[in-house]
């Protein structure tokens, strides 16, 4: 599903012809990392991985940096690596883009595959124990995260403006 450890490749070949070494995560990591991430449903351990992908590859990116008080080198810590890095968390770009992916789906006619799969009752029985995470939970978790979770969330992205407003949201939402 992702590709942990494949930033050493990367970064062999193309960080050294970029001057701007940040706009290789935001060009070619990141889009290569998330391929596809409208459709997962992380678990709270894929999400801590993804955060320790963007650390480990933004620490290897902007290096070690002198101490000017004890002229020694030191590691980023990742508080400093988020000042450094102005792009929003990796987890509130995955859930934006979920967002906008529910609301387009939803907004799609009844008639298409992609809708036929949202409203679908799977036939049989699941398996004994705490059920899975379903896309759709995880919808309506970041929905009400953002304070938007009142009522049917198909019905709420019909509305296109009020949507994306919620989408933006999502995005800029910050964790305390």
């Amino acid at each position: 599903m992702l590709l942990f450890g494949a930033e050493s490749f990367v970064f062999q070949c193309a960080v050294q012809k970029f001057k701007d070494q940040d706009t290789v995560y935001g060009t070619i990591i990141l889009p290569v990392v998330l391929y596809g991430c409208e459709t997962w449903s992380l678990t709270l351990r894929e999400g801590r991985r993804l955060r320790v992908f963007r650390n480990r590859v933004l620490k290897r990116i902007f290096g070690p940096k002198k101490d000017e008080v004890t002229r020694e080198w030191r590691k980023l810590h990742n508080e400093k690596i988020s000042d450094l890095y102005s792009l929003p968390n990796i987890l509130r770009v995955v859930k934006s883009r979920r967002m906008r992916w529910a609301g387009h789906v939803a907004r799609t006619g009844e008639g298409r595959v992609v809708h036929r799969f949202l409203v679908r009752k799977p036939e049989g029985r699941r398996p004994l124990g705490i059920p899975r995470r379903r896309w759709e939970d995880n919808i309506k978790t970041d929905l009400q995260e953002v304070g938007g979770g009142f009522g049917d969330w198909m019905e709420l992205a019909q509305d296109r403006d009020r949507w994306r407003a919620l989408v933006s949201k999502v995005m800029n939402f910050r964790v305390p």
